[in-house]
């Protein structure tokens, strides 16, 4: 029976009840004020306000239109007059002198004009000494750049509109058809149209062009080796050095991942207390798992970095180095936790120490090993993306190249795209393996005879 205090008169007992029930309001409501309090805070620390003035939708859609599209440009040089066409500005990309797409007509003996038609009303004429644009609703601009009076542009009679930009030096008309820049060196048009152009081949390939009807054909009568070798070669894109890079990245995983299992599992018995008797190397042992996994791998990148240089290989020893540490604390528990039994039924058969360890202790943590080993090993999938972009190799390289270039979006597009395809496939594949090695679903199932034998099928 439980008993009461009888000598506390109600009344002071009430009293009590009540401050307690008020403390406990009070420590209920001050968590959401401290909170609020908290991201209040956060918005003028951070500059929150700022940041809707810093944002600019117009980079914002452009970068995303380019993510999916490529533009042609057509370029005069002011001081030759010479006109050249090229897919995204690059030599890699250019049409021959003297070729241009059906919507630019270059100029001929006959005239020194070069039209350029961008659909529905818009045309952009380059003549000897001046640029004219047609503008459907607003008019025709002219431009004359000189290299004395900069650029000198003429425009129908009102205020100028947003999307035209003028300066002396510079006059810069952003349009639905295209985009029209003129300085005092170059006129350029630039046009975007949809999908990867020169994905699969390059200009100067016999197969640009060629429908897939055709090149099936071709194909099939002998030619698969040079089509193959057409698009694995394309300069542009560049498929066999991103093949190549993708493959670096999931070698500095695996490297990185399975060589950091053998350190810690060889570590792993001298952190634990069922195993190793001296307290002061497990201490020391515990400890050096603490330091290795407290640093982060992307510190211990730049920090290898600098004693053996970039490349793949540093990159591999960064995850080495920091899953050595996690994979050690999780393998020191799970060796804490094994059942003594099994490993003294496998030493009364006389089997030697080695032998116990082998039969009697590494079946009961191989299920644990295996899981934490592929899971980590999809996870360093997505970080030797970061890493190789520190190190100098894999995917990650590439990524960072293209980005910081800000020139192709699409190949940032195409090289996000190859990274999530790549980590689906770590997913997927590490997923079978589970299944395949910690189940036991080894592809193969029992089916008793009328015998009482088990029998194995394919």
């Amino acid at each position: 029976m439980t008993t009461f205090d009888t000598s506390v008169p109600p009344t002071l007992r009430k009293l009590d009840m009540e401050r307690l029930f008020l403390r406990k309001r009070l420590v209920s409501l001050a968590f959401p004020l401290i909170i609020l309090a908290y991201l209040v805070y956060v918005f003028f620390a951070f500059d929150v306000p700022g940041l809707a003035e810093r944002l600019n939708p117009q980079n914002a859609r452009t970068l995303v239109a380019d993510s999916y599209s490529y533009k042609t440009h057509v370029t005069r040089d002011n001081r030759s007059g010479e006109v050249s066409v090229a897919i995204e500005g690059e030599r890699k990309g250019a049409y021959p002198q003297g070729e241009a797409p059906e919507w630019v007509q270059l100029a001929t003996a006959s005239s020194d004009v070069t039209t350029i038609d961008l659909e529905d009303g818009y045309v952009v004429r380059f003549g000897s000494e001046t640029v004219e644009f047609d503008i459907p609703g607003y008019g025709t601009i002219r431009a004359t750049p000189s290299r004395s009076a900069g650029v000198q542009a003429e425009f129908p009679a009102g205020d100028l509109p947003d999307w035209i930009n003028a300066s002396k030096n510079r006059l810069a008309i952003t349009t639905e058809a295209g985009r029209l820049t003129v300085t005092r060196n170059r006129a350029e048009v630039f046009r975007y149209f949809a999908g990867w152009e020169l994905f699969f081949f390059t200009l100067d390939s016999p197969y640009h062009g060629v429908g897939m009807g055709k090149l099936m054909t071709l194909a099939a009568t002998g030619e698969a080796g040079a089509i193959f070798h057409d698009f694995w070669t394309n300069k542009m894109w560049r498929h066999q050095d991103v093949a190549w890079a993708i493959f670096e990245t999931l070698l500095m995983a695996f490297l990185g991942t399975m060589g950091a299992g053998m350190i810690a599992l060889s570590l792993a018995f001298a952190a634990t207390r069922n195993f190793m008797p001296l307290r002061t190397i497990r201490f020391a042992t515990r400890r050096l798992f603490d330091f290795v996994r407290g640093v982060d791998s992307l510190i211990w990148t730049v920090v290898l970095a600098r004693a053996f240089g970039p490349g793949p290989l540093t990159g591999a020893l960064a995850i080495l180095v920091t899953d050595t540490g996690t994979f050690g604390k999780i393998f020191s528990e799970a060796l804490e936790n094994v059942d003594q039994k099994q490993i003294e039924g496998v030493a009364s058969t006389g089997a030697k120490p080695a032998q116990r360890y082998r039969f009697g202790v590494i079946p009961q943590i191989t299920p644990i090993l295996l899981s934490q080993l592929l899971y980590f090993l999809e996870s360093n999938t997505r970080s030797a993306t970061i890493i190789g972009a520190i190190t100098g190799g894999g995917i990650g390289l590439l990524l960072t190249q293209a980005i910081i270039t800000q020139k192709d979006w699409e190949e940032v597009a195409y090289y996000i795209v190859l990274i999530i395809l790549m980590v689906m496939l770590m997913d997927w594949l590490s997923g079978w393996l589970r299944s395949r090695l910690i189940k036991g679903e080894q592809g193969r199932k029992g089916r008793k005879t009328k015998s009482g034998k088990a029998l194995l099928l394919p």
